[in-house]
Parts: C-alpha cells; sequence; structure tokens
C-alpha cells in the first residue's frame, strides 16, 4: 500500500528535479559550449549562457568547415554511416532472432535441444572475445570499410533467440491447432499469427538494438580505416587531436550532441511500446 502524504509528494518530487539537474546539466554546459567559438570556449570562467555562433558551429559540423587539429570530416556522412548500421543491426537481429525461435519451438528435428544451447552458449563469445578471428574473417572476405563489415559480425543475437522462444513458448496450442485447420502454412502462420502477437517484444528489441548498433565503438575502430566509413562515435574520437588548444570543443560538443539526437528520438517516440514490450502481461 502505497502512503499518500503532501511531504512524501513534495520529497518525491525533489529527487525528481535533483535527478534531472545532475543528468541535464552537463547537457546543457555541452550546448552552451556549441554556441560559442572555439577561443571563447577556453576562456576563464566558460560562459554559462548561449552565445551568438549557434548556426556557425552547427554547419561546420555537419558539412566538415572546421579547422582543429583532429578529424574534420562532415559529421552528416558519420551520422548516415551510424544510422544505417543500427538499422541493418537492429533489423537483422530481430529477423533472424525471430525465424531462429520459431524453428526451435515449431520444429521437429534431431539434436533440436542442443541446436538450442548452442545458440544460447553464444552469450559468452561476445566480439571482444573473438575479436582476433573475426577480424581476420572480415578482412579476408574485403569488407573492410564497408557496412558488410561494421554489420555482418554484430547481427546475430542468443538473447533475442531467447527472448522470442519464451514468449512463442507461451502461445497457446489451441491457437496452432486452429490455424492449421484454416489451412494456414508454417510461413502464414508465422508471418500472420506468431509476429503481429510479438510486435510489443519487437519494439522493445528495437529501441535495445538500435542504441546499441548506435553506439558501437571497438568494433568500427577496428574495421574502419576511411574518414567515409567512420560512425559518429568513432568521429568524435578522432576531432579531438591531443592539447585543448588544438582543438574545436564548440564542433566536438555540436558533434556530441548531434550524435545523442537519434537514439534519444527512438526512445521518446517508441516509449509507449518499449515499456509495454517490457512488462506487457498478457503474455
Amino acid at each position: 500500500m502505497v502512503e499518500r502524504s503532501p511531504y512524501l509528494t513534495a520529497f518525491s518530487h525533489l529527487i525528481m528535479v535533483l535527478g534531472v539537474i545532475i543528468v541535464g546539466f552537463p547537457l546543457y554546459l555541452a550546448f552552451v559550449a556549441s554556441t560559442h567559438t572555439a577561443q571563447d570556449i577556453v576562456q576563464v570562467p566558460m560562459p554559462l549562457l548561449p552565445g551568438n555562433n549557434f548556426w556557425q558551429t552547427y554547419h561546420d559540423a555537419l558539412f566538415g568547415g572546421g579547422s582543429g587539429a583532429g578529424s574534420t570530416a562532415p559529421v552528416a556522412r558519420m551520422m548516415w554511416v551510424s544510422f544505417v548500421t543500427a538499422i541493418v543491426i537492429t533489423v537483422g537481429k530481430i529477423a533472424i532472432s525471430l525465424l531462429s525461435a520459431f524453428a526451435i519451438v515449431y520444429f521437429r528435428f534431431p539434436f533440436k535441444g542442443i541446436c538450442f544451447w548452442l545458440i544460447f552458449i553464444t552469450l559468452m563469445l561476445p566480439v571482444e572475445v573473438r575479436i582476433g578471428p573475426t577480424y581476420q574473417v572480415v578482412s579476408d572476405l574485403g569488407m573492410l570499410n564497408s557496412y558488410a563489415g561494421l554489420t555482418v559480425p554484430l547481427i546475430a543475437s542468443a538473447t533475442a533467440t531467447f527472448l522470442f522462444r519464451q514468449f512463442f513458448l507461451t502461445v497457446p496450442d489451441e491457437l496452432v491447432e486452429a490455424a492449421r485447420v484454416d489451412g494456414a502454412g508454417p510461413m502464414r502462420f508465422f508471418k500472420d499469427i506468431l509476429v503481429p502477437l510479438s510486435r510489443t517484444s519487437i519494439a522493445a528489441l528495437f529501441v535495445i538494438q538500435f542504441i546499441y548498433g548506435w553506439n558501437q565503438y571497438l568494433w568500427p575502430l577496428l574495421v574502419t580505416t576511411s574518414e567515409d566509413m567512420y560512425p559518429v562515435v568513432i568521429g568524435i574520437k578522432r576531432m579531438i587531436a591531443g592539447g585543448d588548444a588544438g582543438n574545436e570543443w564548440n564542433i566536438v560538443m555540436a558533434t556530441a550532441l548531434l550524435a545523442m539526437l537519434p537514439p534519444a528520438l527512438v526512445v521518446v517516440l517508441m516509449q509507449r511500446w518499449f515499456v509495454k514490450g517490457l512488462v506487457d502481461t498478457e503474455k
């Protein structure tokens, strides 16, 4: 039972406001820094109010007009690379996981249980563990500096397969029998019944996997050497060349804020589906 009192309500609101300030103040500072010139930012004390260089900073960041010591590649191109990479990884993971879970739950074949556990055991072999042989394979196949090299090694997911398997096991057998009586084949049953029933789980996984793909750092750092294929996370690192005097921190801050926008938009736009996919009790 939740106790309702004015003091408890005020205290909870105070905690919430403090949390917002703690999380939001660094973002505000990054925004303020992105609206000043590079010379204004390194002055002491640093300005705490927005300046007049907003449009010039973001134009230089997006289209590569900077003159810092580090990379001055266009951020618009980096964001496109990150977007394509995140979408391919997300859609690929969900599609492969749906099909593999469907095969494990609804088809009979030898060593089905062993196959499932072999998939599940790959949780202990993330890219960081098998990075040497994976890089060798990608290099031998000529996929360095390509979308295939950025996405294919990250596209399978044992976690998503396990989640979909657990959901499919809760689907009543009567539904399967009804589809069979209506003459629905396996793929029609999958497409017309299982996928629509899984939409909340798919939405939750889409949000998680999109952020996972967008924030990839280590793997793109290995397989990309051309500025045309830098994801935005790598681009931020390449912009920072060394000492404070050699970096255009206003452009770095603008790039960091731009890099946060797509994941934030995905979370905001799919918040309802994301929460429902995590807590849906109708499963």
